[in-house]
Protein backbone atom coordinates (compact mmCIF):
# COMPACT_ATOMS: atom_id res chain seq x y z
CA UNK A 1 0.00 0.00 0.00
CA UNK A 2 3.19 2.23 1.01
CA UNK A 3 4.62 1.71 -2.35
CA UNK A 4 1.11 2.48 -4.54
CA UNK A 5 1.06 6.02 -2.70
CA UNK A 6 4.91 6.42 -3.18
CA UNK A 7 4.39 6.25 -6.89
CA UNK A 8 0.68 7.55 -7.39
CA UNK A 9 2.40 10.80 -5.46
CA UNK A 10 5.23 10.87 -7.82
CA UNK A 11 3.26 10.52 -10.92
CA UNK A 12 0.64 13.59 -9.85
CA UNK A 13 3.79 15.60 -8.86
CA UNK A 14 5.27 15.03 -12.29
CA UNK A 15 1.82 15.43 -14.04
CA UNK A 16 1.50 18.90 -11.62
CA UNK A 17 4.97 20.27 -12.70
CA UNK A 18 3.89 19.25 -16.01
CA UNK A 19 0.59 21.26 -16.19
CA UNK A 20 2.36 24.04 -14.64
CA UNK A 21 4.83 24.60 -17.60
CA UNK A 22 2.62 23.99 -20.58
CA UNK A 23 -0.32 26.41 -18.57
CA UNK A 24 2.57 29.48 -17.82
CA UNK A 25 5.90 28.72 -19.68
CA UNK A 26 5.01 27.43 -23.50
CA UNK A 27 4.81 29.70 -25.85
CA UNK A 28 1.35 29.70 -27.53
CA UNK A 29 2.66 31.88 -30.30
CA UNK A 30 5.07 34.56 -31.68
CA UNK A 31 4.58 37.26 -33.70
CA UNK A 32 5.23 41.04 -34.85
CA UNK A 33 2.56 43.97 -34.05
CA UNK A 34 3.29 47.86 -34.90
CA UNK A 35 1.47 50.78 -34.13
CA UNK A 36 2.13 54.31 -31.70
CA UNK A 37 3.38 53.34 -28.15
CA UNK A 38 0.36 54.95 -26.11
CA UNK A 39 1.83 54.47 -22.93
CA UNK A 40 4.58 52.18 -20.91
CA UNK A 41 4.88 52.35 -17.36
CA UNK A 42 6.17 50.18 -14.26
CA UNK A 43 3.49 48.85 -12.28
CA UNK A 44 2.11 46.31 -9.94
CA UNK A 45 1.33 45.76 -5.86
CA UNK A 46 3.96 42.93 -5.49
CA UNK A 47 6.08 42.54 -8.74
CA UNK A 48 6.79 45.27 -10.35
CA UNK A 49 6.52 44.73 -14.28
CA UNK A 50 6.62 46.81 -17.13
CA UNK A 51 3.38 47.23 -18.80
CA UNK A 52 2.55 48.87 -22.37
CA UNK A 53 -0.23 49.69 -24.88
CA UNK A 54 -0.01 50.20 -28.26
CA UNK A 55 -2.89 51.69 -30.71
CA UNK A 56 -2.28 50.01 -33.71
CA UNK A 57 -3.11 52.01 -37.29
CA UNK A 58 -6.24 51.50 -38.72
CA UNK A 59 -9.59 50.51 -37.69
CA UNK A 60 -11.47 47.08 -37.35
CA UNK A 61 -14.88 45.90 -35.87
CA UNK A 62 -16.73 43.15 -35.63
CA UNK A 63 -20.36 44.94 -36.59
CA UNK A 64 -20.47 46.44 -40.11
CA UNK A 65 -20.86 50.00 -40.19
CA UNK A 66 -18.90 50.74 -36.45
CA UNK A 67 -15.27 51.76 -35.40
CA UNK A 68 -12.85 50.45 -33.05
CA UNK A 69 -9.79 51.01 -32.30
CA UNK A 70 -6.82 48.26 -32.67
CA UNK A 71 -4.67 48.26 -28.77
CA UNK A 72 -2.47 45.85 -28.10
CA UNK A 73 -1.73 45.00 -24.34
CA UNK A 74 1.52 44.17 -23.74
CA UNK A 75 4.20 42.97 -20.85
CA UNK A 76 7.81 43.15 -20.77
CA UNK A 77 10.12 40.90 -19.01
CA UNK A 78 13.42 42.18 -20.26
CA UNK A 79 15.25 45.87 -18.55
CA UNK A 80 16.53 46.62 -22.34
CA UNK A 81 13.93 46.23 -23.87
CA UNK A 82 12.11 48.17 -21.24
CA UNK A 83 14.38 51.03 -21.65
CA UNK A 84 14.44 51.47 -25.18
CA UNK A 85 10.51 51.78 -25.04
CA UNK A 86 10.56 53.76 -22.25
CA UNK A 87 12.26 56.56 -24.37
CA UNK A 88 9.73 55.77 -27.29
CA UNK A 89 6.29 57.05 -25.69
CA UNK A 90 4.45 58.45 -28.82
CA UNK A 91 6.36 56.71 -31.13
CA UNK A 92 5.80 54.44 -34.55
CA UNK A 93 6.72 51.61 -32.99
CA UNK A 94 7.52 47.65 -34.57
CA UNK A 95 7.22 44.78 -31.64
CA UNK A 96 8.42 41.19 -31.57
CA UNK A 97 6.38 39.43 -29.17
CA UNK A 98 5.53 36.32 -27.48
CA UNK A 99 1.92 34.97 -26.33
CA UNK A 100 1.70 33.14 -23.55
CA UNK A 101 -1.23 30.89 -22.45
CA UNK A 102 -1.72 32.58 -19.10
CA UNK A 103 0.30 35.68 -17.14
CA UNK A 104 2.57 34.86 -14.31
CA UNK A 105 2.54 38.00 -11.24
CA UNK A 106 6.36 38.17 -11.61
CA UNK A 107 6.98 38.35 -15.55
CA UNK A 108 3.69 40.46 -15.97
CA UNK A 109 0.08 41.48 -15.99
CA UNK A 110 -0.64 40.49 -19.93
CA UNK A 111 -0.20 36.78 -21.61
CA UNK A 112 2.13 38.71 -24.46
CA UNK A 113 5.14 39.68 -23.59
CA UNK A 114 8.11 41.73 -25.95
CA UNK A 115 11.08 40.41 -26.43
CA UNK A 116 12.42 42.56 -28.51
CA UNK A 117 11.72 46.63 -30.44
CA UNK A 118 12.40 46.48 -34.01
CA UNK A 119 11.64 49.51 -35.03
CA UNK A 120 10.90 53.38 -33.51
CA UNK A 121 10.17 56.22 -35.50
CA UNK A 122 8.32 59.57 -35.34
CA UNK A 123 3.93 58.57 -35.61
CA UNK A 124 4.41 62.40 -37.82
CA UNK A 125 6.30 60.80 -40.68
CA UNK A 126 5.30 57.66 -43.12
CA UNK A 127 6.41 54.17 -43.15
CA UNK A 128 9.02 55.20 -45.40
CA UNK A 129 10.39 56.98 -43.52
CA UNK A 130 11.19 55.46 -40.47
CA UNK A 131 14.38 53.77 -39.25
CA UNK A 132 15.62 50.64 -37.44
CA UNK A 133 16.75 51.03 -33.68
CA UNK A 134 20.20 50.80 -33.12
Amino acid sequence: MKKIITVGSLILFIFLIGFFFWRFYFVFGEGVKAGELNYFEKKGYMFKTWEGRLVQEGFQSPNPGSLQSNEFRFSVADDEVASQLDRASGKFVELRYKEYLSPIPWRGASNFVVTEVLQVGDSRRGPSERHPIE
